[in-house]
Protein backbone atom coordinates (compact mmCIF):
# COMPACT_ATOMS: atom_id res chain seq x y z
CA UNK A 1 0.00 0.00 0.00
CA UNK A 2 1.26 3.51 -0.70
CA UNK A 3 2.72 5.11 1.81
CA UNK A 4 2.19 8.81 -0.04
CA UNK A 5 -1.69 8.49 0.21
CA UNK A 6 -2.14 6.61 3.64
CA UNK A 7 0.52 7.84 5.81
CA UNK A 8 -0.80 5.16 9.08
CA UNK A 9 2.41 4.04 11.03
CA UNK A 10 2.50 0.28 12.11
CA UNK A 11 3.87 -0.41 15.21
CA UNK A 12 4.57 -3.59 16.88
CA UNK A 13 5.99 -3.44 20.90
CA UNK A 14 7.20 -0.02 20.06
CA UNK A 15 8.55 -0.42 16.93
CA UNK A 16 7.76 1.18 13.62
CA UNK A 17 7.19 -0.85 10.88
CA UNK A 18 8.60 0.59 7.08
CA UNK A 19 9.07 -2.10 4.91
CA UNK A 20 6.02 -4.84 4.42
CA UNK A 21 6.77 -7.85 5.26
CA UNK A 22 7.63 -10.02 2.37
CA UNK A 23 5.39 -13.33 3.61
CA UNK A 24 2.22 -11.16 4.91
CA UNK A 25 -0.89 -12.39 3.39
CA UNK A 26 -2.74 -9.99 3.09
CA UNK A 27 -6.92 -11.40 2.07
CA UNK A 28 -8.12 -10.28 -1.67
CA UNK A 29 -10.96 -8.16 0.45
CA UNK A 30 -9.18 -6.48 2.75
CA UNK A 31 -8.65 -3.15 1.09
CA UNK A 32 -12.45 -2.81 0.75
CA UNK A 33 -12.82 -1.29 3.67
CA UNK A 34 -10.36 1.34 2.67
CA UNK A 35 -13.08 2.01 -0.73
CA UNK A 36 -15.84 2.23 1.44
CA UNK A 37 -15.01 4.43 4.01
CA UNK A 38 -15.19 7.35 1.10
CA UNK A 39 -18.48 8.49 -0.11
CA UNK A 40 -17.68 9.42 -3.46
CA UNK A 41 -14.79 11.28 -5.57
CA UNK A 42 -15.08 14.13 -3.93
CA UNK A 43 -15.12 12.57 -0.11
CA UNK A 44 -11.91 11.18 -1.46
CA UNK A 45 -10.62 14.34 -2.91
CA UNK A 46 -11.02 16.05 0.11
CA UNK A 47 -8.93 13.30 2.08
CA UNK A 48 -6.06 14.10 -0.32
CA UNK A 49 -6.54 17.51 -0.12
CA UNK A 50 -6.30 17.68 3.46
CA UNK A 51 -3.64 15.36 3.75
CA UNK A 52 -1.30 17.50 1.80
CA UNK A 53 -2.38 20.72 4.41
CA UNK A 54 -3.74 22.39 1.18
CA UNK A 55 -6.45 25.32 1.10
CA UNK A 56 -9.11 24.31 -0.72
CA UNK A 57 -9.07 27.16 -2.84
CA UNK A 58 -5.47 27.04 -4.04
CA UNK A 59 -5.43 23.02 -4.96
CA UNK A 60 -2.14 22.08 -6.05
CA UNK A 61 -3.46 20.32 -8.96
CA UNK A 62 -0.60 18.31 -10.48
CA UNK A 63 0.31 16.23 -7.52
CA UNK A 64 -3.51 16.08 -6.37
CA UNK A 65 -4.28 13.90 -9.39
CA UNK A 66 -1.46 11.84 -9.72
CA UNK A 67 -2.52 10.76 -6.11
CA UNK A 68 -6.08 10.46 -6.82
CA UNK A 69 -5.16 8.48 -10.29
CA UNK A 70 -2.95 6.52 -8.29
CA UNK A 71 -5.41 5.39 -5.77
CA UNK A 72 -8.17 4.39 -8.84
CA UNK A 73 -5.47 2.61 -10.29
CA UNK A 74 -4.41 0.74 -7.35
CA UNK A 75 -8.17 -0.03 -6.63
CA UNK A 76 -8.56 -1.10 -9.82
CA UNK A 77 -5.56 -3.83 -9.70
CA UNK A 78 -7.03 -5.26 -7.05
CA UNK A 79 -10.24 -6.14 -9.01
CA UNK A 80 -12.53 -3.47 -7.11
CA UNK A 81 -15.54 -2.71 -8.73
CA UNK A 82 -15.39 1.13 -9.12
CA UNK A 83 -18.16 3.69 -9.08
CA UNK A 84 -18.55 5.78 -12.22
CA UNK A 85 -18.18 8.68 -10.36
CA UNK A 86 -14.59 7.38 -9.15
CA UNK A 87 -13.57 7.00 -13.24
CA UNK A 88 -15.49 10.34 -13.70
CA UNK A 89 -13.69 12.37 -11.41
CA UNK A 90 -10.44 10.60 -12.79
CA UNK A 91 -10.93 11.95 -16.52
CA UNK A 92 -11.87 15.49 -14.94
CA UNK A 93 -8.86 16.05 -13.09
CA UNK A 94 -6.78 14.84 -16.09
CA UNK A 95 -8.94 17.00 -18.31
CA UNK A 96 -7.63 19.64 -15.72
CA UNK A 97 -3.95 19.08 -15.18
CA UNK A 98 -3.51 19.30 -19.16
CA UNK A 99 -5.41 22.59 -19.47
CA UNK A 100 -3.04 24.13 -16.97
CA UNK A 101 0.28 22.88 -18.69
CA UNK A 102 -0.88 24.09 -22.12
CA UNK A 103 0.58 26.98 -22.02
CA UNK A 104 -2.45 29.74 -23.28
CA UNK A 105 -2.22 33.19 -25.37
CA UNK A 106 -4.77 34.51 -22.98
CA UNK A 107 -3.93 36.93 -19.97
CA UNK A 108 -3.83 35.09 -16.64
CA UNK A 109 -6.12 37.75 -15.42
CA UNK A 110 -8.41 36.61 -18.19
CA UNK A 111 -8.41 33.57 -18.50
CA UNK A 112 -11.00 31.34 -16.56
CA UNK A 113 -8.98 29.20 -13.73
CA UNK A 114 -9.51 25.11 -14.67
CA UNK A 115 -10.07 24.65 -11.26
CA UNK A 116 -12.98 27.17 -10.39
CA UNK A 117 -15.93 24.57 -10.96
CA UNK A 118 -14.25 22.01 -9.52
CA UNK A 119 -13.25 23.93 -5.96
CA UNK A 120 -16.71 25.39 -6.02
CA UNK A 121 -18.20 21.99 -6.01
CA UNK A 122 -15.63 20.90 -3.10
CA UNK A 123 -16.40 23.96 -1.37
CA UNK A 124 -20.07 22.87 -0.99
CA UNK A 125 -19.42 19.58 -0.33
CA UNK A 126 -16.88 20.06 2.73
CA UNK A 127 -20.30 22.26 3.69
CA UNK A 128 -22.47 19.80 3.63
CA UNK A 129 -20.50 17.48 5.36
CA UNK A 130 -19.74 19.53 8.04
CA UNK A 131 -23.17 20.46 8.64
CA UNK A 132 -24.11 16.74 8.35
CA UNK A 133 -21.54 16.27 10.92
CA UNK A 134 -23.28 18.59 13.30
CA UNK A 135 -26.57 16.71 12.85
CA UNK A 136 -24.81 13.30 13.75
CA UNK A 137 -23.56 14.51 16.93
CA UNK A 138 -27.48 15.84 18.06
CA UNK A 139 -28.51 13.30 20.08
CA UNK A 140 -31.01 10.52 19.08
CA UNK A 141 -33.96 8.87 20.41
CA UNK A 142 -33.46 5.17 20.79
CA UNK A 143 -29.38 6.14 20.35
CA UNK A 144 -28.37 8.29 22.72
CA UNK A 145 -31.73 9.10 24.65
CA UNK A 146 -34.04 6.53 25.46
CA UNK A 147 -38.08 7.31 26.35
CA UNK A 148 -39.25 5.74 29.69
CA UNK A 149 -41.90 3.68 29.60
CA UNK A 150 -44.16 2.29 32.25
CA UNK A 151 -47.41 0.43 32.53
CA UNK A 152 -49.92 2.19 34.61
CA UNK A 153 -52.49 -0.04 36.46
CA UNK A 154 -56.23 1.14 36.06
CA UNK A 155 -56.95 3.05 39.59
CA UNK A 156 -60.18 1.60 41.21
CA UNK A 157 -61.78 3.02 44.03
CA UNK A 158 -64.01 1.52 46.73
CA UNK A 159 -66.16 3.90 46.95
CA UNK A 160 -69.65 2.52 46.21
CA UNK A 161 -71.88 5.17 44.85
CA UNK A 162 -75.62 4.58 45.90
CA UNK A 163 -78.13 3.04 43.29
CA UNK A 164 -80.15 5.73 42.05
CA UNK A 165 -83.75 4.39 42.12
CA UNK A 166 -86.11 5.31 38.90
CA UNK A 167 -88.51 7.09 41.22
CA UNK A 168 -85.74 9.69 42.14
CA UNK A 169 -85.21 9.79 38.23
CA UNK A 170 -88.94 9.89 37.78
CA UNK A 171 -89.68 12.47 40.29
CA UNK A 172 -86.77 14.62 38.60
CA UNK A 173 -88.13 14.69 35.37
CA UNK A 174 -91.81 15.64 36.74
CA UNK A 175 -90.02 18.54 38.49
CA UNK A 176 -88.59 19.82 34.96
CA UNK A 177 -91.92 19.73 33.38
CA UNK A 178 -93.79 21.35 36.32
CA UNK A 179 -91.19 24.16 35.84
CA UNK A 180 -91.99 24.46 31.90
CA UNK A 181 -95.85 24.44 32.89
CA UNK A 182 -94.97 27.34 35.01
CA UNK A 183 -93.08 29.24 31.90
CA UNK A 184 -95.54 28.21 29.60
CA UNK A 185 -96.59 32.00 29.08
CA UNK A 186 -93.28 32.49 28.00
CA UNK A 187 -92.83 29.91 25.38
CA UNK A 188 -91.10 30.86 22.22
CA UNK A 189 -92.12 28.65 18.80
CA UNK A 190 -89.00 26.27 18.61
CA UNK A 191 -88.54 23.31 16.03
CA UNK A 192 -88.47 20.04 18.04
CA UNK A 193 -86.07 18.00 17.48
CA UNK A 194 -85.98 14.29 17.04
CA UNK A 195 -84.80 11.82 20.01
CA UNK A 196 -81.45 11.31 17.86
CA UNK A 197 -80.73 14.75 17.09
CA UNK A 198 -80.99 15.28 21.18
CA UNK A 199 -79.24 12.71 22.32
CA UNK A 200 -76.27 14.45 20.22
CA UNK A 201 -76.75 17.74 21.89
CA UNK A 202 -76.75 15.73 25.42
CA UNK A 203 -73.59 14.29 24.49
CA UNK A 204 -72.00 17.47 23.55
CA UNK A 205 -73.10 18.61 26.74
CA UNK A 206 -71.50 15.89 28.83
CA UNK A 207 -68.59 16.24 26.59
CA UNK A 208 -67.69 20.10 27.64
CA UNK A 209 -67.32 19.18 31.48
CA UNK A 210 -66.58 15.90 33.45
CA UNK A 211 -70.24 15.21 33.88
CA UNK A 212 -73.47 17.67 33.91
CA UNK A 213 -76.01 18.12 36.04
CA UNK A 214 -79.81 16.17 34.86
CA UNK A 215 -81.72 19.39 34.79
CA UNK A 216 -79.09 21.35 32.84
CA UNK A 217 -80.23 19.31 29.53
CA UNK A 218 -83.45 20.27 29.43
CA UNK A 219 -85.01 24.14 28.05
CA UNK A 220 -88.02 25.19 30.06
CA UNK A 221 -88.56 27.49 27.10
CA UNK A 222 -88.85 23.95 24.58
CA UNK A 223 -92.24 23.29 26.53
CA UNK A 224 -93.64 20.00 27.44
CA UNK A 225 -93.01 18.78 24.12
CA UNK A 226 -89.43 19.69 24.10
CA UNK A 227 -88.67 18.24 27.60
CA UNK A 228 -90.31 14.85 27.02
CA UNK A 229 -87.48 14.29 23.90
CA UNK A 230 -84.86 15.53 25.97
CA UNK A 231 -85.69 13.13 28.84
CA UNK A 232 -85.83 10.41 26.05
CA UNK A 233 -82.76 10.60 24.85
CA UNK A 234 -81.04 10.46 27.70
CA UNK A 235 -83.11 7.12 28.46
CA UNK A 236 -81.43 5.94 24.89
CA UNK A 237 -78.19 7.17 25.82
CA UNK A 238 -78.75 5.26 29.11
CA UNK A 239 -80.37 2.18 27.46
CA UNK A 240 -77.44 2.01 24.82
CA UNK A 241 -74.30 2.29 27.50
CA UNK A 242 -73.35 5.41 26.66
CA UNK A 243 -73.44 7.58 29.56
CA UNK A 244 -74.36 7.28 33.21
CA UNK A 245 -76.84 8.35 35.70
CA UNK A 246 -75.49 8.78 39.25
CA UNK A 247 -75.18 10.52 42.60
CA UNK A 248 -72.77 10.99 44.86
CA UNK A 249 -75.19 10.81 47.63
CA UNK A 250 -78.81 9.37 48.20
CA UNK A 251 -81.29 12.08 47.41
CA UNK A 252 -78.65 14.63 46.22
CA UNK A 253 -77.98 16.20 42.68
CA UNK A 254 -78.69 13.77 39.52
CA UNK A 255 -75.98 13.38 37.36
CA UNK A 256 -75.05 12.49 33.74
CA UNK A 257 -71.48 11.07 33.14
CA UNK A 258 -70.32 9.58 29.59
CA UNK A 259 -69.09 6.39 30.29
Amino acid sequence: MNREIFDKSVRVNGVEIVDIPEDLFIPPDALRVILEQFEGPLDLLLYLIKKQNIDITDIQILPITNQYIEYINMMRQMQFDLASDYLVMAATLAEIKSRMLIPSDVDDDEEEDPRAELIKRLMEYQKYKDLSGKIDSVPRINRDNFVAKSIFNRITTDQVLPELEFSQLENAFLDVLRRAEINASHNVDVEILSVRERMTIVLELIAKSDSVVFTDCFKMNEGKMGIVVTFLAILELVKENIIDIMQNDAFSVIYLRAK
